[in-house]
């Protein structure tokens, strides 16, 4: 018997080819690109739906995610960071492939902030962002130097550019913070054609975000995220005239927007509660009409040129899949099927900034109080939802009950709710948790005596400040990818979380050092009496490697429990074998210590 027939259902979830949603030619839409993890590692794929021929498009020992199909079809272009680190340069290849080439000459490798490419084929937007110069927004036309057309030491990035290439959209923090971009809409020389900037004229801090110009020749409407209502919503800006169109959509989460083809009506996805639908707003009879779609989430979708709509599906129970609105298979991957999980259970919890929405996975048939694991998610202005994961069923399958918390910093309950973090960073979030552990043990969940705090990136920051700032509270740790010590951090990591975390914190390490000591896992470490696992990529530029060692010294000095597992790669891995080999690390580390 091979082992793919005795392979169990965990692993499974993890080694089923999945897919994205495909992206498509605007002029050109049976040219299709995605991301596929069909050889064990996520790459780029193109496929013809004319032939229904697919072809790996990158090949990559960390894998490759990013890539942007040109309007034309002719050209895919990807982003080549070749350690993992999210700097790199843009390449291209043929669509019919071939052999790659750098995409834009003359611009040297930076973190990438943002690229739009013309339906000429020759003119691209490049946004670059670097620690010594900031952000700087490039116009490249082939066999012309590139020229800058924006530059500023804040953080700023590309958003849209119009059909016809004479407008270029781009989201700027200018005003200093980072986590409420306002919009300038430039020419393709570098002046300014028009400005929409929420964080004016007031204490309060309100963000915009591109969402797309129209795509009609000559059409100078702008589509726009705003949070003047307290969440996120959409309005259409002519950028020409100053004329905004409020959509006044009657929905209570946030929502965002994209165009039909034609350019008469909007595709609207609306997420509430952790689950999401989506709808079809016209913009001439101002009717909003429901897109049907099954409960769970949506985490993509787009509207074809037959009116179609095509979207990323998946609920808590079953696996991803790429479905249309006419009922045909999108896209189905050959090979291994991933098995379905538990359902999640919604729990309300009251707390100290209000009603805290967790999700809940248990074993099915068996009677708690259950060892349980609080997973929690990154971010910080991110949520978990009613979507596949094949993470939380692993642990689900070897008998733990699963808790998701989306503490206040998550997205989807109101803009209130994502900024109520900001000086207090790490522990408000806490607090949340805290709340959810004390339900999950007084209704008969969860035992008290274990209790499993995880979580990446954002979740693996709050884990090992956890660990510290509530040390009776936990049997165990498992960090990955985390903020240790967040001074080092602050002066290790890339540019743009610089900026994050200076909106989040007020200030530099050396402006507020007290917020910064208050908030850092480090401040903390001697407090810690859990076993900790922490699990790291040695390239990450997000949570980088010198702050984690500084924290794992402190660990190895006095003794405490504590295992490293360190990886070539940057935020995390896009090879499968690496995902299940840290999956199977952290049940060996929770099984060794815990008994579960």
């Amino acid at each position: 018997m091979s082992y793919a027939e005795t392979m169990p259902d965990w692993e499974k979830r993890f080694r089923a080819p999945r897919v994205s949603l495909p992206d498509w030619a605007e002029d050109a839409p049976d040219r299709s690109l995605f991301v596929s993890n069909a050889t064990g590692t996520y790459e780029l794929y193109a496929w013809d739906r004319a032939t229904g021929e697919q072809r790996q498009v990158t090949n990559r020992p960390n894998g490759t995610t990013d890539g942007v199909l040109s309007p034309d079809g002719e050209w895919i272009w990807w982003f080549d960071d070749k350690d993992g680190d999210e700097f790199g340069v843009w390449r291209r290849q043929p669509f019919a492939g071939g052999e790659d080439e750098f995409a834009t000459p003359g611009l040297e490798a930076s973190y990438p902030a943002g690229l739009a490419l013309a339906r000429d084929g020759r003119t691209a937007v490049v946004g670059r962002s670097t620690d010594e110069d900031g952000t700087t927004i490039h116009l490249a036309v082939a066999g012309a130097p590139p020229v800058v057309i924006y530059r500023h030491r804040e953080s700023a990035g590309v958003g849209d550019l119009s059909h016809d290439g004479s407008l270029i959209a781009i989201e700027h923090t200018e005003h200093g913070d980072a986590m409420h971009s306002a919009l300038r809409v430039l020419r393709p020389d570098g002046t300014t054609v028009a400005e929409l900037d929420d964080t004016k004229g007031g204490a309060e801090e309100l963000g915009l975000e591109v969402l797309g110009f129209a795509p009609v020749e000559g059409d100078t409407r702008l589509l726009v995220g705003h949070q003047r209502r307290g969440r996120w919503e959409p309005l259409v800006w002519d950028v020409v005239s100053g004329e905004e169109t409020d959509l006044g959509l009657d929905l209570p989460g946030d929502v965002s927007a994209e165009w039909y083809p034609d350019g008469s009506g909007l595709l609207i996805a609306h997420g509430f509660e952790a689950r999401s639908e989506l709808f079809r707003y016209d913009l001439a009879s101002r009717e909003l009409v429901k897109v049907p779609t099954p409960a769970g989430t949506v985490s993509g979708a787009t509207a074809r040129p037959d009116g179609s709509v095509e979207y990323l599906w998946s609920s808590s129970a079953q696996p991803s899949s790429v479905r249309s609105t006419t009922g045909a298979v999108v896209l189905d991957p050959p090979g291994l099927k991933s098995p379905g999980s538990v359902p999640v259970e919604d729990v309300w919890v009251e707390g100290p900034g209000g009603r805290i929405h967790a999700l809940v996975q248990k074993p099915a048939g068996v009677e708690g109080p259950f060892p349980t694991v609080f997973d929690i998610h990154g971010g910080p202005t991110w949520h978990d939802s009613d979507s596949f994961a094949a993470g939380p069923a692993a642990w689900v399958d070897h008998g733990y009950a699963v808790v998701r918390v989306n503490y206040r910093g998550s997205t989807g309950y109101g803009r209130e709710w994502t900024d109520a973090l900001k000086h207090r960073v790490g522990l408000i979030e806490l607090e949340d948790i805290a709340a959810v552990r004390e339900w999950a043990v007084g209704s008969g969940l969860a035992d008290p005596d274990r209790l499993i705090l995880t979580g990446g990136s954002w979740g693996g920051y709050l884990t090992l400040l956890g660990l510290g700032v509530q040390p009776d509270a936990w049997a165990l740790g498992l960090a990955a990818v985390p903020v240790a010590d967040y001074v080092t951090a602050y002066h290790d990591e890339m540019e743009a979380l610089k900026a994050m975390d200076r909106t989040l914190l007020g200030g530099t390490p050396e402006e507020v050092p007290e917020r910064f000591e208050a908030s850092s896992p480090l401040t903390y470490v001697d407090a810690v009496k859990a076993p900790v696992y922490i699990s790291a990529g040695v390239n990450d530029p997000r949570c980088p490697i010198r702050q984690i060692d500084n924290y794992v010294k402190r660990l190895e000095a006095r003794g405490a429990v504590h295992e490293v597992y360190r990886y070539d790669a940057g935020h995390g891995s896009l090879v499968v074998d690496e995902r299940i080999k840290q999956v199977r690390l952290e049940l060996e580390f929770v099984e060794r210590h815990l008994g579960a």
